[in-house]
């Protein structure tokens, strides 16, 4: 006879703010926290996810879209959030919080059958700026990404000429992971990176709260934080490896 069990696998689903804050205080011996110890705990946890991107660890957050190119135009803009500007026109619309692109196909025939890439080469600072005439038309085969504070900027070159402004640029994105938001709410995080983050947030309150143990913490963090990124790579194909920094190491 079969066990009973909950026959559900969505604890991450509701797994709430102030549950992962509770839990992450009662791995240092505090409990029954309440006012600003919540609020700093919550900070604390922003402060954590923006570690996580700084790590390159959040490539949950990757998706792909379709960008519309305009004859002539070189820049196309991706905001933080709406209240920071209007994205570029693209498929899906309305694209926020890109951080970086990971590769680029300049596409033809978005919708047809016989639909078909040609690679774009992302190039650094240097080599953009070393291109004497930027708004050149032609074939664009090389883009440049710049990141400011509230929007990611994307260059195209040479811009698209009358042939190819009806073609897209198709591209992999990797957007900033969400903020933790009310103490209700649920957080932007996969279930395999649950462990490391209750883990990570322990250490960090544990530097404010009971520096004595933060040490330990640290190290119980990138134990939890190592196997979460084992698990993530072995478990996928593709070709992209998060980048694991270990302070003092």
């Amino acid at each position: 006879m079969a066990n009973t069990t909950s026959e559900t696998t969505t604890f991450d689903k509701t797994f709430a703010i102030d549950e992962i804050i509770e839990d992450s205080f009662e791995r240092i011996g505090l409990n029954s926290v309440a006012g600003y110890q919540l609020k700093s705990a919550r900070r604390s946890l922003n402060i954590l996810f923006q570690e996580w991107g700084n790590r390159g660890i959040h490539y949950w957050e990757v998706g792909e879209l379709d960008l519309d190119l305009i004859e002539g135009q070189a820049e196309y803009k991706f905001f933080r959030a709406t209240s920071d500007g209007t994205s570029a026109t693209s498929n899906p619309n309305g694209v926020y919080g890109i951080s970086d692109v990971l590769e680029a196909q300049l596409r033809s025939n978005r919708t047809a059958t016989n639909q078909a890439d040609s690679p774009m080469t992302k190039v650094d600072r240097s080599t953009y700026a070393g291109f004497s005439n930027k708004l050149s038309k032609g074939t664009p085969n090389q883009y440049w990404v710049q990141r400011f504070i509230d929007h990611t900027s994307i260059s195209v070159y040479p811009t698209p000429d009358s042939t190819n402004a009806s073609k897209d640029m198709h591209f992999y994105y990797i957007k900033r992971i969400q903020d933790a938001g009310d103490y209700t709410n649920a957080t932007d995080v996969p279930f395999r990176f649950v462990p490391c983050m209750t883990a990570g947030l322990a250490f960090y309150l544990s530097q404010k709260y009971q520096p004595q143990l933060a040490q330990q913490m640290k190290l119980y963090y990138e134990d939890e934080l190592a196997r979460a990124l084992a698990e993530d790579g072995s478990a996928s194909s593709t070709f992209i490896t998060p980048k694991a920094y270990y302070p003092g190491t």
